[in-house]
């Protein structure tokens, strides 16, 4: 993609609307928490502390936006315990640049690093700098500065008192998790009514896989209704794809596709039900030709061999389904599935176990080469250096451009790019608006303080639509709140649009001069997915050739690496697309061909998962030697990958043609094999390349890619949309 489309699709994308849905009740319980703490502090004490509170207030009720699964009322605690920490550590190295400026580029660095634990943490600890740059102006002397630093950590919690009060939607984060994992096996039956191959995308099975991870006193509280779902979800996903299939499930014509067709609509609509009704907290409710159709009539029935023992596994995972989620979901009414009883949970680390997580993780992004470390060192460089070009500015509130550039920073250059357009708009936006405002109704502390708590409430509530929707109503905030503290906007107004362009266009220059590509990694991502997908479908052939727990336990610990995989490819590729950068190593149409091949692969073990016999089930020998091949020359075909040289299958072949000659096993195990093999040939073929393939690719890429860009630009034909 050239620079002209990136920064295109960076407005583009900066000032799209989200479609999502709007939660009132949480802004106005947020809302509520910083009106709470502004009022008295204004009242009691003055303007400064009350922009004290406000800050930690805000700052932690924001904090409770972010996608978490541990209960709000911590990460609120947290934030505003992180914040008090930043202000009064800010406060003892301030009033000298010489120990001000290493404090803040380390504390910079270590925000960054953050971003190794998750989002959550890298954008609340982002936080944490931009109070350690504003709040360290506000006091004269430490016993103040700890006074301001205990009532930033009172706004937090005020915010977790409320929480805790006032829940709304309890585990409701959750539910939606589960529901949406259901949802997705429905849409993924119903497509394949049409198209026995349509792809699946894993994402949100393992989004609610984490969020079904818990913490001892979370486990404790927990509604009955999100233990089982999950687990439904995985093992009714592989059985639809087994009847949906032609080769080795329904027939591709006549009565037996028929009546897949009718099995798979039949479970889309008890999917759905289950999912209205964890969403909801209500009982299921499923129509009645439905429940007809799912009935397997042992006279009667047209699907023969594996296509009816993948119908009756169907019809028997449904009825769990609804066992589970059709006497309702309130707590202590729906009973756990059976089996489930005594069975241990995820565990999720509580907050004091974190620490030696969080050292793990750091720790592995510490190296020049990964995205979090280059990102924390571009913040810890853009937050000094926009400290330093403010403070010889002759503008007051010089931080808000350290701030700006901190707040928008991101480890990949789409978004960062994006955020910092969203949030020069969101400003230029706010700033008039808050303008307006007080022009109309003058510079009164009470009725800014007010406008304030209104401005905090609208932007918690577009928090989720868009990051320039939400900063319109934010920077209207600052305006009002340094309005209350007796700052006329005639000062605050240029000033906030001037600084923050400053701090957008630094971290947009910081991206360029030290960036973290993502294009120059994808033949690394991909060789990663290939093994990945290798051990599983291994470790599914082994389970064939001696079905035991251990066994089958390896397979399902396969298949949980070979999704973290292919979701590592995925936000690699989609990023990469995104980059004003020429490919290297991989061209855009060898990446999705490759990728459609791994996606076949994929595929053809879990169709080989859903008929793993039982413990007791009859075995297939050959499928040791076949797993073992497959195993080690996914292995070797991943190094070629990384090196750049083309994969091979000898080994692969020579255990397809034993067991052919061995002439043991069933025929579908060994058709499952066979199309394993096709899609790693077709995986071989769209990586591999000539010597003068080598070459030229490069320069045939980029040649189809300036022909694409000039169709575009006449409107002869459409642009390919892969860069």
């Amino acid at each position: 993609m050239t620079w002209r489309r990136a920064f295109a699709e960076v407005v583009r994308s900066g000032l799209k609307i989200e479609e999502t849905r709007l939660e009132p009740l949480l802004a106005l319980r947020t809302a509520a928490g910083v009106a709470i703490v502004i009022g008295p502090t204004l009242w009691l004490v003055s303007p400064a502390y009350a922009a004290s509170a406000a800050l930690g207030a805000y700052s932690a009720g924001g904090a409770t936006f972010q996608r978490s699964w541990r209960p709000r009322k911590v990460v609120a605690l947290g934030a505003g315990a992180g914040l008090a920490l930043s202000t009064f550590v800010g406060y003892l190295a301030a009033g000298r640049l010489v120990t001000f400026l290493p404090l803040l580029a380390v504390w910079a660095f270590a925000a960054g690093m953050a971003w190794a634990v998750g989002s959550t943490a890298g954008i609340v600890a982002a936080t944490t700098v931009g109070s350690m740059l504003v709040t360290i102006t506000l006091p004269t002397s430490i016993g103040r500065a700890l006074e301001h630093a205990g009532v930033i950590a009172l706004g937090g919690v005020t915010q977790a008192v409320l929480i805790l009060l006032f829940p709304i939607r309890r585990w409701g984060a959750h539910r939606d998790a589960l529901a949406d994992a259901l949802a997705a096996v429905a849409d993924y039956a119903r497509r394949l009514r049409h198209d026995p191959t349509a792809p699946f995308d894993p994402e949100p099975l393992m989004t609610a896989r984490d969020a079904a991870a818990v913490m001892p006193s979370q486990a404790r509280t927990r509604p009955p209704v999100l233990h089982g779902p999950r687990g439904l979800a995985e093992r009714i996903r592989p059985v639809v794809a087994a009847l949906a299939d032609p080769d080795v499930g329904a027939p591709a014509e006549g009565p037996g596709r028929d009546r897949a067709r009718e099995l798979l609509d039949a479970a889309a609509d008890v999917l759905d039900a289950a999912a209205r009704s964890i969403r909801r907290g209500t009982p299921a409710e499923v129509r009645p030709e439905s429940k007809d159709v799912l009935r397997v009539d042992g006279e009667h029935e047209v699907l023969e061999g594996p296509a009816r023992q993948a119908a009756e596994r169907l019809v028997e995972l449904l009825g769990e389904a609804l066992e589970i989620a059709g006497s309702g979901c309130a707590h202590g009414r729906t009973p756990p599935p059976p089996g489930l009883a005594g069975a241990r949970f995820l565990v999720r680390p509580t907050m004091l176990r974190l620490v030696p997580v969080v050292i793990r993780a750091v720790r592995r992004e510490l190296r020049r080469d990964s995205p979090v470390f280059r990102h924390a060192v571009r913040l810890a460089a853009v937050a000094t250096l926009g400290y330093l070009i403010a403070a010889r500015l002759p503008l007051g509130h010089g931080y808000w451009a350290p701030i700006a550039s901190v707040m928008v920073m991101r480890p990949d250059f789409h978004r960062t790019y994006a955020r910092a357009v969203a949030r020069l708009a969101g400003t230029l936006a706010g700033v008039a608006l808050a303008t307006g405002v007080v022009r109309a109704l003058g510079p009164d502390a009470h009725v800014s303080g007010a406008l304030a708590v209104v401005s905090a409430g609208l932007s918690y509530t577009l928090n989720r639509t868009g990051y320039a929707y939400s900063q319109c109503f934010t920077a209207a905030y600052v305006v009002f709140l340094l309005g209350m503290g007796g700052q006329a906007w005639e000062q605050t107004v240029p000033e906030r649009v001037v600084l923050t362009l400053l701090g957008g266009v630094l971290a947009m220059l910081a991206y360029v001069v030290f960036p973290a590509w993502e294009t120059p990694r994808l033949p690394g991502r991909l060789a990663d997915w290939l093994a990945a997908n290798g051990r599983y479908a291994a470790a599914v052939l082994r389970d064939y050739a001696d079905p035991t727990r251990e066994h089958h336990a390896d397979m399902r610990r396969a298949l949980l690496e070979s999704r973290e995989a292919h979701a590592a490819w995925q936000e690699a590729y989609d990023r990469a697309r995104q980059e004003p950068v020429r490919p290297r190593g991989l061209t855009s149409r060898e990446a999705q061909e490759a990728q459609e091949a791994l996606q076949g692969f994929g595929r053809a073990a879990m169709l080989m998962e859903s008929h793993v016999p039982r413990a007791d089930g009859s075995v297939v020998p050959a499928a040791e030697r076949f797993a073992e091949a497959l195993e080690t020359d996914t292995a070797k075909a991943a190094a070629a990958v990384r090196e750049h040289r083309n994969p091979d299958w000898g080994r692969l072949e020579e255990a397809l043609q034993a067991w052919d000659a061995a002439g043991k096993g069933s025929p579908v195990v060994r058709r499952e094999a066979e199309l394993q093999k096709r899609a790693l040939e077709d995986f071989a073929t769209a990586v591999s390349r000539t010597p003068l393939e080598r070459d030229i690719g490069s320069a045939r890429e980029e040649q189809r890619v300036r022909a694409a860009v000039a169709a575009e630009g006449d409107g002869s034909g459409p642009a390919h949309r892969n860069g």
